[in-house]
Parts: structure tokens; C-alpha cells; sequence
């Protein structure tokens, strides 16, 4: 039979394309096909994409398998629903004590309303010397969960207004709780990410024209991102009612993906335009070369990301695993858009991808003179650049050495939320420690026992009597106050002592002890996921470059920018340096999360330019066997495309830093100044200088190493 001729015999095509190359001739060639599987995507998932935000939960900060999580599930089970999620309804009179007909009456109300929702279990009234003040004038009803910790979310949401309306000119109504922080959280951090959102957008678009001078060539990677984006939200939506997802996937992977899909996009555009109006490459064969190199690199920095992101996984806490899958989701899609629809659009438009050209504009030019002098001034003083750059990543990984990290106290709450009223009026009139009440599940026969281990602690202030379960089981819960706002570092101290004094059948439990066993769970997860981090980041560069010293100093640099974001994050969010303009009060502080969240994610974005830049230095040592021209060629030719797009992320995570609640400002703030360190410092000047400083051994690689990697290539001839 006669062999059917390989690609390169195509009459638009002067070379056998790679796999990458044929994908994107395949879907120039089967344009129609392309278009109705794109169209259905985006439309039959994008239907459900403007449901996101009231589907989308903002619990599961927690600890699965912890004993506060345990001591949780025992109360809502045998004790109405007198659990972390329950509902806390501050009653505040400045008329006088509650006991009068106007508090009764207006209790009275409110216990019906949450009686009439069938996600509320038993509503206790106030008690005297418990959740009744000793004045009278404040009391505490307490509206049981009957529903699980995503539920009470949204039961927060619906019962908080009306709640609120309650209120007269004399008696203040202030739902607060674990449920109404998360509720109040997720509303306040709705409108920044909107307001940031209608920032962000201009901003990108106004650098992307600097960039391409054109704008149409710069209005693409926006559109293909906003394809990925809206489907990924709808697919966070289906995938909410299978397992619970929380809102913080879609708002991180909003900022995250935005960001990436805009550096992908950025990468193939200008390589296209390089192969097509700069080398006059017919359409289709600029497509296979554009994706047999920009889409291989980008293919590769995609891997790198997801791969980086699902170390995260190893967290056992449902909101740091939808965290991290709802943000994996979201580059699955842009990837798939980079890799598919962009293709298709470039070819369809063709020269029009230059249309509404500023003056300015270099059709074409894909080597930048500029970045190639820049490369030639690093060759030839390679020290002085390369120490300058680490004397900087190092003064400002300095105050890293005196981070301390929390969960995040009530301040991330805007001063005005009904979560944050109500908290302060509990402290108020029942104590520091009132917030953050420690529920302790004891078997009856140790309870008197329980009950004097607590009243000899000095972090108690005091406890409640003991109550056995109404369903005949053989428990009893006792609910104890802190000395101490649940906030406070010396309640983990207290923790401690508790869980170490009180009977083996005890189960320590509350919002606050939720928080502590998460932070300890993160503490211990931390070294894990940073480990499985470098060491997957560093064979994935091992693969891609076929070369173990330039992947193993690729790795290593990653960790100077990390350490440097860090201890910036240390002075601006512990210290409250700058908190005045970027508008937030201080914790002192770093959330807890954000070590093992944002190390994942800054040295993703990290890798994404590792990735770039080597890739390219490859491409050019590929073809002439010299380190010099890999060195400056790299930079003569990716330099331009890695400065525009770290210019568009720290745009982007700069926006997100200005406005809204504290930990989106703390994502802002942090991965905003690793990109700007990682991209202008480290890629642009320090990895260079060891690609200079390591010469040829950069690209060696003993002959047993070559036998066992596949083979990967970035010259697409």
C-alpha cells in the first residue's frame, strides 16, 4: 500500500510540524468544527456563569479530621445546632433592659423568623448570666444550624437583612457568627472584586496597546481570557452541586487566570506576528511555527502551574482544595483557549491583526534591540548586574525572619458589617473572649470533672454549667469564655493546656479553636507542599530544557523573589506600613493561609517566566551550539514579550491590592511585588547572569539523563 504522505509534504507548509504544530494547523484546517465546540463551551457553560456568586459558598476553613471539626459535628447533632455555624442574633437596648415589653416583644419577633427556616434548629432565648448581660440591655439569641457550614452561609445571607430591619430607634438587631463573618466577607469582597475588575480591564488593555501597538492585536488576549474565565465559572457552578466550592475559587482564579491568560495570549500573538509579517511566513505555517515553540513554552509554563497549584491539594481543608481546583480549572480553560481558539483567530484575521496601528508600531519585529543591548551590557558584566540584583532580593527577604501568621481576626470585616457590630457589642458587654466561646463535648460521668479543669484555668474566665444532650445520648456540653479576643495568640496557649488537662472523652470545639487546629494543620502542611513544589517544578524544567544545572538554578531563583514578596508582605501587613493608602487596619499579622497559597502561586507565575526565558535561550542554542547567542537572543526575543506581561500581572494584582477586604489586599500586595521582583529582577537579570556566568555547563546533561527524558525541542526546523 502507498504510505500517505507526513505533514511537511503540505503545499502551505515547509517543514514536519511538531504535535503542537499540526494541533494548530489542525484547527485552522477544521475552522468550522473549532468554532461549534468553542460556541457551545462558552454559551452552555457561561449560562450558568452569573450564578457564581450566590451558589458559590464562602465556608469550609477548616480542618477535616480535627477535633474542633468533630466537637462541631457532635453539638449540631445532639445539642440543636449549638455549634461554631450557628447563628448569633445581638439584641442591643439603649432604652432600657430587654426584660421591658418593647425587648420582649421585638425577641419575640425575631424568634419567629428564624423558627420559620427550616435550616435553623433550636433558637435559644437569652439567658442570665450567660448570653443575657448583667444590665439587661444586651442579650444573645442563639439560632441552632441545622444545615452544614456552606448552608448557613447562605441562610446568613437571607436572614441577616430582614434580621437587621428588626431594629427600632431604640433596641439595635446585629446577627454576628462564624456564618455572618463569611457572609458579610463574601458580600464586601464582591463589590472590590467588581470595582476592581472595571480598573483592571482599561489598565491592561491601555499596556497591552504600548505593547503591541495595535489595537486590535491587543484586545485579543483579553477576549480569549474572558472566554476561559466565564467558563470556568459556570463549570464551578456544576461542579458546586457535586462538592461544595468555595466563592474564594472563583474570586482567586478570576485574578489569577486573568493575569496568566494574558501572558499566554501576549506570548503566541507576538510570535505569530513575528513569523508572519516579520519573516513572511504564509498564515498556516506561521500558525505551526508559532505553536511549535510560543505553544510549547506555554504548554510547558501551564504544566508548571497546574502542577505547582495541586501540591495545595495535600491541605486536608475543602476551602484551600477548591481554592486550588477552582484556580487549576480556570488555566485548564485558558490553556485550552490559548491553545485552540487563539490559533484559529490569528489565522482567520491574518494582517488585520494590525489594524488601528499606532504610529509606533513595528510590524513583525520580534527581536527587540533594545533587550539585545541589554543582554550585550549583562554578557559583558555579568557580576556587577548579577550581585546588584541579589543585594536588593535579599534586603528585602530580610524582615521574613520575623513574620508571625494567624487566622484572620474580625478586622478583615468592614467596620460598618453586621458580623463586626455584633461582635463588638458581645465583647462589650460580656468580655474579651465572649466572640470567640470555646464549646467543650464531654461524656456526663466527666463532666463535673471537665468543669473544675476549667474553672482552675487562668485563660477561662468562666464557664457555663454542664447540660446533657436531650436526646438521651452521653454527652454534655459545656460552653467556656476565653480571657482572652479569639484573636489573641495566648489563646492557643490556653488550647493547649485545655486539650492536655481536660478528660481523654473531651472535644474541644468553637469558631476560634476551628481556626487555631486549621493554622496548626497549615503550619505542618507548609514544608510538605513547598517540598513537593521545587522538586516537581524543578523535573518538569528537567524535562523541558534536557539540562539538570540551568533547571536546578531556574528552581532555586524562583525562592528569591518568594522570600522577598514575603518579607515585604511582613512590613506592609504585620508592621501596617502603608495601611493608611492602601486603606486597611493592620492585624499584626499575615493570614495564615498565605504561606502554603501564595508560595504555590508565586512560584507558578515564577516558572511561567523561568519558562519563557529558557525556552527561548534553548531555541537559540539549539540552532547554534553558543552561549552567548542563547543569552542575549533570549532576551533580544522573549525580553519585550516577559516585560509586557509582568507589567499587565502587577497591574492586574496591584488593582485587586486597592480596594475590597484584607486578604484579597494581602493576595494583591503579595504576588503584585513577586512578579515585579521575579520578572524585572530575577528573569530579566539575575537568570541571565547565570546563564552567562555557567556558559556551556548550562546545557549539559550526562548521556544516561538524555536516554531517560523525552526528547523536547524549541527549534522548529
Amino acid at each position: 500500500a502507498q504510505r500517505s504522505h507526513p505533514p511537511a509534504a503540505a503545499p502551505d507548509l515547509d517543514y514536519r510540524p511538531g504535535p503542537l504544530g499540526r494541533l494548530g494547523v489542525a484547527v485552522t484546517r477544521h475552522a468550522r468544527l473549532t468554532t461549534v465546540v468553542w460556541m457551545l463551551v462558552i454559551v452552555g457553560l457561561g449560562a450558568f456563569a452569573p450564578r457564581v456568586e450566590a451558589e458559590l459558598s464562602g465556608a469550609g476553613w477548616q480542618a477535616d479530621g480535627s477535633e474542633s471539626v468533630a466537637a462541631r459535628e457532635l453539638a449540631q447533632e445532639h445539642f440543636g445546632g449549638n455549634a461554631s455555624t450557628a447563628i448569633q442574633v445581638v439584641v442591643h437596648s439603649t432604652d432600657g433592659p430587654l426584660t421591658s415589653a418593647s425587648g420582649k416583644q421585638l425577641i419575640a419577633r425575631a424568634t419567629t423568623m428564624l423558627e420559620a427556616d427550616t435550616r435553623i434548629a433550636d433558637v435559644i432565648q437569652p439567658q442570665p448570666g450567660a448570653t443575657l448581660s448583667e444590665d439587661g440591655t444586651t442579650g444573645v439569641l442563639l439560632a441552632g444550624a441545622n444545615a452544614d457550614p456552606n448552608e448557613m452561609v447562605r441562610v446568613a445571607d437571607d436572614l441577616k437583612g430582614p434580621l437587621q430591619d428588626l431594629s427600632t430607634r431604640g433596641i439595635q438587631v446585629n446577627p454576628t457568627g462564624a456564618s455572618l463573618l463569611w457572609s458579610d466577607f463574601n458580600e464586601a469582597n464582591l463589590s472590590a472584586m467588581l470595582k476592581s475588575e472595571m480598573v483592571s480591564w482599561p489598565v491592561t488593555l491601555a499596556i497591552l496597546v504600548l505593547a503591541f501597538g495595535a489595537l486590535v492585536a491587543a484586545g485579543l488576549p483579553l477576549i480569549l481570557t474572558l472566554a476561559g474565565l466565564v467558563a470556568s465559572a459556570g463549570s464551578l457552578v456544576l461542579i458546586n452541586h457535586v462538592v461544595p466550592v468555595s466563592i474564594w475559587a472563583m474570586n482567586f482564579a478570576m485574578m489569577f487566570a486573568l493575569a496568566l491568560g494574558i501572558d499566554y495570549a501576549l506570548f503566541l500573538v507576538v510570535r505569530f506576528r513575528a513569523a508572519r509579517m516579520g519573516h513572511h511566513e504564509n498564515a498556516r505555517q506561521a500558525i505551526a511555527e508559532t505553536m511549535d515553540t510560543a505553544g510549547k513554552a506555554v504548554l510547558l509554563s501551564g504544566a508548571t502551574v497546574l502542577i505547582s497549584l495541586s501540591a495545595v491539594m495535600l491541605v486536608p481543608s475543602p476551602s484551600f482544595r477548591s481554592m486550588a481546583g477552582g484556580i487549576m480549572l480556570s488555566v485548564v480553560f485558558v490553556l485550552a483557549a490559548t491553545l485552540t481558539l487563539l490559533p484559529l483567530v490569528l489565522f482567520k484575521l491574518d494582517h488585520r491583526i494590525n489594524k488601528f496601528a499606532l504610529p509606533w508600531v513595528h510590524t513583525g519585529e520580534h527581536r527587540s534591540p533594545q533587550f539585545a543591548a541589554w543582554g550585550e551590557q549583562l554578557w559583558k558584566r555579568p557580576v556587577a548586574w548579577g550581585l546588584a540584583s541579589l543585594v536588593v532580593l535579599l534586603a528585602l527577604a530580610a524582615p521574613i525572619v520575623g513574620l508571625k501568621t494567624a487566622m484572620p481576626s474580625i478586622k478583615v470585616l468592614p467596620e460598618d458589617s453586621s458580623a463586626r457590630v455584633g461582635y463588638d457589642l458581645v465583647q462589650e458587654a460580656f468580655g474579651d473572649g465572649a466572640p470567640g466561646t470555646l464549646t467543650i463535648l464531654v461524656d456526663r460521668a466527666d463532666a463535673e470533672t471537665a468543669t473544675a479543669v476549667l474553672s482552675r484555668d487562668t485563660g477561662i474566665a468562666g464557664a457555663m454549667p454542664a447540660i446533657p444532650a436531650a436526646d438521651g445520648s452521653s454527652y454534655a456540653l459545656i460552653q467556656a469564655v476565653p480571657t482572652v479576643d479569639p484573636s489573641d495568640p495566648a489563646l492557643s496557649d490556653t488550647l493547649d493546656r485545655l486539650r492536655a488537662d481536660l478528660p481523654s472523652s473531651a472535644y474541644v470545639g468553637g469558631a476560634a479553636v476551628e481556626n487555631l487546629d486549621l493554622k496548626t494543620q497549615l503550619d505542618d502542611s507548609t514544608p510538605l507542599v513547598i517540598g513537593v513544589i521545587l522538586a516537581l517544578g524543578f523535573l518538569l524544567l528537567l524535562v523541558a530544557l534536557q539540562a539538570p544545572l540551568i533547571a536546578l538554578l531556574g528552581t532555586l531563583a524562583s525562592l528569591l523573589s518568594t522570600a522577598a514578596a514575603f518579607g515585604v508582605a511582613r512590613l506592609v501587613f504585620q508592621e501596617g506600613w502603608g495601611a493608611g493608602f492602601l486603606g486597611f487596619e493592620s492585624q499584626g499579622f499575615l493570614d495564615a493561609w498565605a504561606p502554603v497559597f501564595f508560595f504555590a502561586m508565586i512560584f507558578a507565575i515564577a516558572m511561567d517566566y523561568t519558562v519563557f526565558l529558557l525556552a527561548s535561550a534553548k531555541e537559540h542554542y539549539e540552532h547554534s551550539g553558543d552561549p552567548k547567542d542563547a543569552m542575549v537572543g533570549s532576551l533580544a526575543h522573549s525580553g519585550r514579550v516577559i516585560f509586557a506581561a509582568g507589567a499587565v500581572m502587577v497591574a492586574v494584582f496591584f488593582t485587586f491590592a486597592l480596594s475590597g477586604p484584607l486578604p484579597p489586599k494581602e493576595m494583591g500586595i503579595v504576588l503584585g511585588v513577586a512578579v515585579l521582583l521575579d520578572a524585572f529582577l530575577v528573569r530579566l537579570v539575575l537568570l541571565p547572569v547565570l546563564l552567562r556566568l555557567t556558559g556551556k555547563a548550562a546545557w549539559w546533561s550526562p548521556r544516561w539523563l538524555t536516554r531517560v527524558l523525552p526528547k523536547v525541542r524549541f527549534s522548529h526546523s
